[in-house]
């Protein structure tokens, strides 16, 4: 076993078997689920007002009508929710077309964000001057720093704030992306939901993962890990979590309490979550999903991951200290990340265990006993792991894939010859998110262009002029 390539092999076996048993750590953890059942049991005097935040940015007219008619078909009292639209102040082109839905959908509100040099600002400095919890506003090199970055987390912030200073914290803050599609049910999860658990996550569902072959491979991301091992992130608040951006119902107390949003952190998800997890909020997991779109192409799909990554790598760095996390904590925290990071070990695992393998065939191999053993665990724990995921996206397609024979041809295409080479192009937002991280990039937001790929999941109150027919 003195050949480098030998040693280059059981390095990556050592080095896959710690992801396989991370996985199969989180897979044990217990799922905190909504019970969905007692939706209607909740009088209405005990239902929570509910904000839905819409941040957007340049955004397709026809997406966004398509989420309005499926917000419009929210059951749940009216007096009882919100839903504000948040685009930037200089944003012309996206305010006009929400102007013109407000026709049609009379329940929608615009809060336009303006430049942090307005006055109105002062509300969200006040509050982090005297929140200590705010940590990126009291030490490091964001200190006292105003110049947030024109993203979604400042158009969050604003509005958490502006609520806050009319209305005080007696409310729910919900955000979706600009093209999700909610259940009808969704607010009333919600209610349910808050009466146990402190943060709510809805899963979501892809809603085009036969549209090209890049959207079956990004589909299945969500899948594997969002609506699959991320639940199990609940885990009975023994575990830090994060959100996912999307589909979450926050306390606005407890929101104000902890500071709201880190406006520093590439994507708020990671940050937020932890954080709220380090001040002992457990989290609540909403299996009725929200149906998304992912990007059409695998280069879209990475330059979305980039930011994903860089997100991860920020928050998981210095931030959890700042925000009080212990030492085991942390180390606990790190741990989501490892199944991503894992990919990068198919580099060198997938050339070195084909060719140990022709050797196994032809010969014995170079390799003592306990090297076998370790690559068959490996085996067997793949097997397990990716069935597991296999069968999950099987019973998912189901919500978005009615003609069975479509579902067939998706689990073709994600078949695991192909997964694997897909898996060989996660190197590159991994690599790049790092790069992003190391030279502290990645603040402005890079919006992922939508293409209303999911109108066929609404019924039409009206269409816009730009609405192109559907397909079946």
């Amino acid at each position: 076993m003195n050949e480098p390539w030998s040693i280059i092999y059981v390095i990556a076996q050592l080095l896959y078997f710690l992801p396989f048993a991370v996985m199969l750590y989180f897979l044990t953890r217990k799922v905190n689920r909504v019970d969905s059942s007692k939706i209607y049991t909740i009088p209405e005097e005990q239902m929570p007002l509910v904000v839905l935040a819409y941040p957007v940015l340049r955004e397709d007219e026809n997406t966004i009508h398509t989420t309005m008619v499926s917000l419009s078909k929210m059951d749940y009292p009216k007096s009882k929710y919100r839903i504000i639209a948040i685009p930037n102040s200089n944003d012309m082109a996206t305010i006009e077309i929400l102007r013109r839905f407000q026709t049609e959908f009379p329940f929608l509100e615009i809060l336009e964000v303006p430049p942090i040099s307005n006055p109105s600002w002062n509300v969200v400095w006040q509050a982090w001057a005297n929140n200590p919890k705010a940590y990126w506003f009291h030490k490091g090199k964001t200190k006292w720093d105003i110049n947030l970055p024109p993203k979604k987390t400042r158009q969050l912030i604003y509005l958490f704030y502006t609520l806050v200073s009319q209305h005080g914290t007696d409310w729910v803050l919900d955000y979706i992306d600009a093209d999700s599609i909610t259940p009808s049910t969704h607010f009333r999860l919600a209610a349910v939901g808050l009466q146990q658990y402190d943060v709510l996550q809805a899963t979501n569902v892809v809603g085009n993962p036969l549209d090209t072959w890049a959207t079956s491979f990004h589909s299945f991301d969500h899948m594997c890990w969002d609506s699959n091992t991320y639940p199990h992130m609940s885990a009975d608040g023994k575990h830090p979590y994060y959100v996912l951006g999307k589909g979450l119902f926050y306390k606005a107390k407890d929101l104000f309490e902890l500071g709201c949003f880190n406006p520093w952190i590439t994507i708020e998800d990671p940050e937020i979550g932890m954080r709220l997890w380090t001040n002992g909020k457990r989290l609540g997991i909403i299996v009725e999903p929200l149906i998304e779109e992912v990007p059409r192409t695998f280069r879209g799909g990475i330059i979305q991951r980039n930011r994903w990554m860089c997100g991860f790598f920020q928050t998981l760095s210095a931030p959890l200290e700042q925000m009080g996390m212990k030492f085991w904590h942390r180390q606990l925290a790190r741990l989501n990340l490892v199944p991503t990071l894992s990919l990068l070990i198919n580099l060198i695992g997938l050339p070195t265990g084909a060719y140990a393998l022709y050797l196994f065939i032809t010969s014995y191999g170079p390799f003592p006993p306990w090297v076998v053993v370790l690559s068959v665990a490996n085996i067997i724990l793949y097997i397990a792991v990716m069935g597991q995921a296999y069968w999950n996206a099987w019973k998912r397609t189901r919500l978005v894939l009615k003609r069975v024979s479509s579902r067939v041809w998706y689990m073709f295409r994600i078949n695991p010859l192909f997964l694997f080479l897909y898996y060989l192009l996660w190197s590159v937002p991994i690599t790049i998110g790092f790069g992003m991280f190391l030279a502290d990039k990645g603040k402005a937001w890079a919006r992922t262009e939508k293409v209303d790929a999911d109108r066929r999941f609404v019924s039409h109150i009206s269409t816009p002029p730009n609405v192109p027919p559907t397909q079946g």
